[in-house]
């Protein structure tokens, strides 16, 4: 009886710190087979068969196994789905006379909340407009779901204006965390932004850029002649990089790619996937005979001599999808659309 008495305690502890988010690995450990022949399992996996019994000795476990989800982190970019109820919407269109139609449309069936009030923000436009919209709001932690009324639409949803609010519900939500961008000047004036995308350096004139590229502070590169040289998030993979001849990344990859465009020498080189905690240094070589610009997402900096590019981890930006259009899904789809 003191050994049944312990188990149960052992098992509400496990149970209890679950709950409350003390144990943030998605699979809990098991206790170890006891004396009285018994098994005790917590959460779910292939260690349990569908029957409950212990696939080591099939006895049946003593107590129902505790019955709780997979713990991600906050942060997490795999897409999960949402539980909160978006009451208050708010429409913001692209300005175009197919988004200004479904705004108005959609406007007097839910209303359409100030955007600092709304629980949601409903994008109608293209990917432009999503990217100006994940900007406008970074460190809000406001949901965004995008609804396509543009021409690309590779981040947005399928438009309908039937059961919006069922599909807010139903949606799927993914983390993704911007790049900072730190670029100096040939007056030394220094300007940040952040990308969504990429951080591309560019050539401004008729001759090829020459950099030279270092990561964490360590040279890798003496010497890169290229059209230029970018930086991309998984979710800016499938974009910019991607036309570049760059890799496509899953979501939750913990990688940025880094990828020459139209590199002459080394005339081998075709890029590198870097761990997401790494900080890119490109310093501009010869930058009054070869003028470079420095281009995140929406803002360029002309004349640069240095950027500095990192991953900020601090801002998760939220993206909603309809069930089975996540984002993650979509990536994994293009590596297959060719």
């Amino acid at each position: 009886m003191r050994r049944m008495t312990d188990a149960i305690s052992a098992w509400l502890s496990l149970h209890n710190c679950a709950r409350s988010g003390a144990i943030q690995k998605p699979h809990m450990r098991r206790l170890r087979h006891r004396r009285f022949g018994t098994c005790l399992r917590f959460g779910t996996g292939s260690r349990r068969s569908s029957q409950g019994r212990c696939r080591k000795c099939r006895s049946p476990p003593i107590f129902p196994p505790a019955r709780f989800h997979p713990m991600t982190s906050p942060m997490s970019s795999s897409a999960r789905p949402i539980s909160a109820k978006f009451e208050r919407l708010a429409f913001l269109s692209s300005g175009t006379l197919e988004a200004e139609r479904a705004r108005a449309d959609l406007s007097a069936t839910y209303g359409n909340a100030r955007p600092d009030d709304a629980d949601v923000i409903v994008a109608l436009g293209g990917d432009g407009l999503m990217l100006q919209v994940l900007h406008r709001f970074m460190g809000t932690n406001k949901p965004i779901y995008g609804m396509n009324r543009g021409s690309v639409g590779f981040l947005m949803n399928e438009f309908s204006g039937e059961g919006l609010h069922e599909r807010l519900a139903a949606s799927q939500a993914s983390i993704v965390h911007p790049l900072t961008m730190r670029a100096t000047d040939v007056q030394g004036e220094i300007v940040n932004a952040r990308a969504i995308n990429e951080v591309s350096v560019l050539r401004s004139s008729y001759q090829a850029a020459k950099m030279r590229v270092s990561i964490d502070g360590t040279e890798r590169l003496s010497e890169l002649v290229a059209d230029g040289l970018l930086v991309a998030t998984p979710a800016g993979s499938t974009a910019y990089n991607l036309s570049a001849n760059g890799p496509i990344l899953p979501l939750d990859a913990p990688l940025m790619a880094l990828t020459p465009i139209s590199a002459f020498r080394p005339r081998r080189w075709r890029g590198a996937l870097l761990p997401d905690q790494a900080r890119v240094t490109i310093e501009v070589l010869e930058a009054d005979k070869r003028p470079v610009a420095a281009v995140a997402d929406h803002v360029e900096i002309r004349n640069v001599m240095k950027v500095e590019i990192a991953m900020d981890h601090a801002t998760g930006l939220v993206l909603l999808h309809d069930p089975g259009h996540s984002l993650d899904e979509r990536i994994l789809r293009e590596q297959f659309g060719y």
